[in-house]
């Protein structure tokens, strides 16, 4: 495709006032006095969940390319810090001396435009027939793209290189349409056409309101599906409703029988679990349900990551005999963070807080 600059959305959603600042936290290190190569200094004073950024950034798009089951696109923007997951333990990257980039990929199905938020991709760049730089590269969260995959790294000059994209098979539990899809490895190459001063122009712009709770718009990009999980009143099923752990919202649904693939009959209980204000997918967490009705457990278990074409990627679990009733209560625990790296302005959500992401309790109506 031809080569074009996407632009950051200048509107940001959510003007609430800055809430204060967070103390004994797991792992990560929250106070920053300097900018970090030319990007401002972070908010002193955090909300406790999600937030303005300092600044958005535009991207360069290098290219799409298809192999198997999957498409990719590879874009780029300025080299930037920022936060991963081992755990509980949320750990800031900043910019290396040598980072000229920071480079991105999104692996979607080309039949649904699904995302594909689990498949495991190393990134290998190459100029000339030599190798420049190779690593895997971190899935990822951020404001203005949702879920992708990426990583700063260093360039050997202006120049034409060719970005190859590993995607590893789905680890992820696949049902309907996708249960015998996403199987086998492939390898992408994307050709990328680079220069300082061509990345130079790429937007910057900083944030009045930055520390507010709220998000900025997500970028448009025509060549690239969105990672949004779909509106809750899109779920498949009867939707029982929703709740918040720590800025994840967890919305549940149940459809009459189970889709092909998971190991169980009867009804089937899905939970999809996105970001507050734009619906970013949440992947990688573990979840746990309990269902209630008169003070005895109905059912209670894990919900196991999936992936399916009209429910998207969420948590399930089959029923069996157990049917949702009207007066039932429904409790999600989660067990496990969203293992994803993250954007400013999602770093101190999701778990990455004292107390963590707690349970969270709805009543069927």
């Amino acid at each position: 495709m031809d080569r074009r600059t996407f632009l950051e959305s200048a509107a940001a959603t959510g003007s609430a006032a800055a809430i204060g600042g967070i103390s004994g936290c797991l792992g990560f290190e929250l106070s920053s006095s300097d900018g970090i190569a030319g990007q401002p200094p972070l908010v002193e004073d955090r909300p406790d969940g999600v937030y303005v950024p300092t600044h958005v950034e535009g991207m360069a798009m290098a290219g799409t390319g298809e192999a198997g089951d999957y498409r990719v696109g590879v874009f780029y923007s300025y080299a930037h810090r920022f936060w991963n997951v081992n755990g509980e333990t949320v750990e800031r990257t900043d910019i290396e001396s040598d980072d000229d980039v920071h480079l991105m990929a999104s692996v979607w199905d080309p039949e649904t435009g699904r995302i594909l938020p689990e498949t495991g991709v190393s990134i290998e760049i190459s100029r000339d027939g030599s190798l420049v730089s190779q690593e895997v590269i971190y899935p990822m969260l951020s404001q203005p793209m949702g879920t992708h995959y990426g990583g700063n790294f260093g360039l050997d000059g202006d120049g034409t290189y060719t970005v190859t994209v590993s995607v590893g098979g789905v680890r992820t539990r696949r049902t309907g349409a996708f249960r015998d899809r996403f199987r086998d490895p492939v390898d992408v190459p994307v050709e990328l056409e680079y220069s300082r001063a061509e990345r130079d122009e790429i937007s910057f712009r900083t944030l009045e309101n930055a520390g507010d709770r709220g998000a900025v718009d997500p970028m448009e990009m025509e060549a690239i599906p969105d990672a949004t999980a779909p509106p809750v009143e899109d779920l498949p099923g009867e939707v029982l409703g929703e709740v918040n752990s720590n800025d994840a919202v967890l919305a549940a649904t149940v459809l009459p029988e189970s889709p092909e693939g998971v190991d169980g009959d009867g009804p089937y209980l899905a939970v999809s679990a996105r970001t507050p204000y734009n619906r970013m997918l949440l992947p990688a967490m573990g979840l746990e349900a309990a269902l209630t009705r008169d003070g005895e457990t109905a059912f209670s278990g894990e919900l196991v990551r999936t992936l399916d074409p009209d429910l998207s990627y969420h948590y399930g679990a089959a029923l069996a005999d157990t049917s949702v009733e009207s007066g039932d209560e429904l409790t999600l625990t989660p067990t496990v963070w969203p293992q994803i790296a993250r954007h400013e302005g999602f770093e101190t959500a999701f778990g990455a807080l004292m107390g963590g992401m707690p349970e969270r309790t709805l009543s069927v109506e």
